[in-house]
């Protein structure tokens, strides 16, 4: 048994503690999750912090979750104290951490993605803006908690959002360098990879639900729910998205001096003309990452430490279909309702991963934002999908809602 320190209190970093607990392990969190303080001890310790409490507790192995300790370079700092850490480096971490630089690179080395500019003078992308057709993406170059991307419908909705993002600090600095790029069309997958510097270990695929309501409605999130396996994405998809896409980048990042060692999450699109690039990320996505965590029969904690000493990885999968469906704070992704109480979750007979939750006076509340990821398994997908949302009938909550949808691009009827 190891003790393992996961970084991060959200859903993913509960399904990444659930399954180091699952195998065994002595889990340790930084950051408050109720769920995961029922077998786990959680602190609430700063991320300077980290590197000292890791070696004051003999922590064998911190994994690393959200994106914004990456970027900030934690796993150098802990590298530095001799501390095994598991993610990439301050220097890899810029394929999520600037829109600009990944673009860049996917220019450089000639991997697949939308026509696009990037631009720092808000009056020169104004009129570059005038000259291209909607719909039109903005994205803001830095970190935005999955919010800092604009699919504008006109292009009178695309000027007054590059205004809001470059001169109303409408993502605070994350948007004052801005990516315009075309809108691309055709079947959207996630395909995440574990990397140890030029080898890729790709995980099964699955998709997310971006926007906020049924029938991709409303505006865009940081994912409320997602499936796999998919239907309309074939083997030959996914290796051309290897070959293409995340092959080339971890080569590229290599020849750079900066090798990826860690997770490398590629947004992909099927389109027309072959698979395209979205974005990157460096870390597992979410809620992608809860129920491939729930699918993965191999020992996640066999899998960082090969990837850390650049040894071979095996991934085994379970054959299910895997869901999991959202459950946000009324308001979400705008401003969110907090201190509603969440009642009936020991009724749930599925994992559910705590996303915005709490615990005031021994009730679990809504904390903000994504709250509740319910999960479910089913020989098929429509059986997962029945049962996913019978148990989210179970859930008692006013301040909450969830798209009735999730899964809908691989079946026709949707409950």
């Amino acid at each position: 048994m190891a003790k393992v320190l996961v970084v991060g209190a959200g859903g993913r970093e509960h399904a990444i503690a659930y399954k180091f607990n699952q195998e065994g392990h002595e889990v340790y969190m930084v950051g408050i999750n109720p769920a995961v303080e029922k077998f786990g001890t959680c602190v609430d310790i700063k991320e300077d912090d980290i590197p000292n409490y890791a070696l004051e507790n003999n922590i064998d192995l911190v994994f690393v979750g959200p994106e914004v300790p990456l970027v900030n370079g934690l796993i150098d700092k802990l590298q530095e104290k001799g501390i095994r850490a598991f993610g990439p480096s301050k220097k890899a971490a810029q394929l999520e951490g600037s829109k600009v630089f990944s673009k860049m690179m996917m220019e450089k080395y000639n991997i697949p993605t939308a026509k696009h500019e990037s631009f720092s003078d808000y009056e020169k992308a104004s009129e570059y803006l005038s000259q291209q057709k909607a719909p039109i993406v903005l994205k803001a170059d830095g970190l935005a908690a999955g919010k800092g991307v604009i699919i504008a419908e006109t292009l009178e909705e695309a000027q007054h959002e590059l205004k809001e993002m470059m001169c109303n600090s409408k993502f605070a600095a994350a948007g004052a360098n801005v990516v315009i790029e075309e809108f691309l069309s055709g079947e959207e997958f996630s395909l995440m990879c574990f990397v140890s510097d030029r080898k890729v270990y790709p995980m099964e695929i699955a998709q997310d639900h971006k926007r906020a309501f049924d029938n991709d409605e409303g505006l865009n999130t940081g994912g409320m729910g997602a499936y796999c396996p998919l239907k309309k994405i074939t083997q030959d998809d996914i290796n051309e998205g290897v070959v293409k896409v995340v092959q080339p980048m971890v080569d590229a990042m290599s020849s750079e001096g900066m090798p990826f060692y860690g997770i490398l999450y590629a947004g992909l699109m099927k389109c027309a003309d072959g698979v395209k690039t979205i974005e990157f990320n460096v870390r597992f996505g979410d809620p992608e990452s809860e129920i491939l965590l729930l699918k993965l029969e191999s020992s996640l904690y066999e899998i960082a430490n090969n990837v850390i000493d650049g040894k071979d990885v095996e991934l085994k999968w379970n054959k299910d279909a895997f869901i999991g469906v959202v459950m946000a704070a009324k308001g979400y992704p705008e401003k969110s309702e907090k201190g509603g109480v969440i009642n009936g979750l020991e009724k749930l007979t599925t994992p559910v991963f705590h996303m915005g939750t709490k615990q005031v006076d021994g009730n679990i509340v809504i904390n903000g934002g994504r709250v509740l990821l319910v999960c479910a398994s089913g020989e098929n997908l429509q059986a997962a999908r029945e049962k996913v949302y019978n148990e989210i009938g179970k859930i008692g909550c006013d301040d909450l809602f969830f798209r009735k949808d999730i899964g809908h691009h691989s079946l026709i009827l949707c409950k």
